[in-house]
């Protein structure tokens, strides 16, 4: 802990900066959301208008003074506000409110370090912390603003203040160089996947959208699952039977959400390179969300922020028992016959054997299966075969050949094929 600041209780009150170009209710469900995830006490939500940012305070000096009257008829311990606030906002608006102060990023940041579970995820999440922290230090030491620097006036306040900025900036730089090992970790087992061929598919969507519960339909997994903001913050992977005998990779990843800070977009890249270097990116909506254009606008700008915006997309429309119009296990295609909509209910299973098949067509996954008569000049080709898993019997002929009946994902199969012609020897 680099300062310490009085804590009270959580008696909270949420201040919603009203956008004019925006649906002001959907605003105020999701910041609502965000606060209840938290697990304060969540006594009012304030939506106020302010189309330009008053540099000291954000809020105009009236709104703050009526603010600071609610504040102390009602107890607050903690303001929070939907909105990104700078250093010196958040300090004035807490000596004006007399409670404490938290911006949306540091909510954010809140419900993160709830949710993190794995090693990975609470090094994420710290960096962030740091990061969010690092320009915040002075706050902390107020009671030393007197002692100002220079020559013959540096005071103790100053040293404090450096110290805690280089211990501040040795952690960070510590964390760095972990989540560099997890992402070569995550380097080699993906270099390994690569060579056997296997396609690697991401879930990625808005966030509540029902991903995990998507995720342990297709796995039969445990990825813990709830209508909640960020219920899944660590990433997750899965082997995925596509069925006729094609397997694939998929990764749960963290929900997106709109206005999702880019400092956090940075703190979780290791997490997030899953979906930038999948082969097919799992698009998850709630298809029953009367914000869905908006909420896939925000899920593709974060897509664009991590490089991600090129590789192939398949949209999942969750909930789809939900849409009076829609049916489970619909499949819808472009001119080319190419799947780009498969429309499910991962809360029932409906419509989730089509999505395997679907994805197993889209990332080119179908199973070859033949029979080969190798002579002993082939030597090479069978060990090959053999190398890749995909010989399931082998017999010796009369012949002199070897009799084998292999089983290989038709990606790898094309490749070994053209590399040791291995037409010349099908019989099937």
């Amino acid at each position: 802990m680099f300062f310490e600041r009085e804590t009270g209780g959580e008696r909270v009150l949420g201040i919603q900066i009203v956008n004019p170009r925006r649906d002001a209710q959907d605003d105020y469900n999701e910041f609502k959301e965000l606060m209840l995830s938290s697990g304060g006490e969540l006594l009012e939500i304030v939506s106020l208008r302010r189309d330009m940012p008053r540099p000291s305070t954000y809020l105009g000096k009236g709104q703050v003074e009526e603010l600071a009257d609610k504040v102390a008829d009602m107890e607050v311990d903690l303001v929070i506000f939907d909105r990104s606030l700078s250093p010196t906002q958040e300090k004035n608006l807490e000596a004006a409110l007399m409670a404490r102060v938290l911006d949306r990023t540091g909510l954010i940041l809140d419900i993160f370090a709830s949710r993190a579970a794995t090693h990975e995820g609470k090094l994420q999440v710290e960096l962030a912390q740091l990061e969010f922290v690092r320009t915040r230090l002075i706050r902390g030491w107020t009671h030393l603003e007197r002692q100002k620097g220079g020559i013959g006036l540096r005071g103790p306040g100053e040293t404090q203040l450096e110290t805690d900025r280089r211990l501040l900036n040795v952690r960070v730089d510590t964390i760095k160089k972990r989540l560099e090992k997890v992402r070569a970790s995550r380097a080699q087992g993906r270099r390994a996947r690569e060579r056997s061929e296997t396609p690697t598919v991401a879930l990625v969507g808005y966030t509540n959208a029902g991903k995990s519960t998507l995720f342990n339909q297709v796995t039969r997994g445990t990825v813990y699952a709830a209508d909640q903001l960020f219920a899944t913050l660590d990433p997750t992977l899965r082997q995925l039977d596509m069925g006729g005998g094609g397997h694939a990779v998929i990764a749960d990843t963290v929900g997106f959400i709109r206005d999702l800070p880019h400092s956090l977009v940075q703190a979780f890249h290791a997490t997030l390179e899953e979906a930038a270097l999948a082969d097919l990116l799992l698009v998850v909506e709630d298809c029953a969300d009367p914000e869905r254009d908006d909420r896939r606008y925000h899920v593709d700008q974060v897509l664009g922020e991590i490089g991600a915006a090129d590789i192939p997309t398949l949209r999942v429309y969750n909930k789809a028992d939900l849409h009076a119009d829609a049916t489970l296990g619909r499949v819808d295609r472009d001119d080319q016959g190419v799947a780009h909509t498969v429309w499910v209910s991962a809360l029932t299973g409906g419509g989730l054997d089509v999505l395997r098949t679907v994805i197993g067509e889209r990332v080119d996954a179908g199973v070859a299966r033949h029979r080969l008569l190798v002579p002993a000049s082939g030597a090479r080709a069978r060990a090959a075969l053999h190398d890749a898993g995909g010989v399931l019997n082998e017999s010796y002929s009369d012949a002199g050949e070897y009799q084998l009946d292999i089983e290989l994902a038709d990606k790898q199969w094309q490749r070994l094929r053209r590399e040791h012609e291995l037409d010349q020897w099908c019989v099937d």
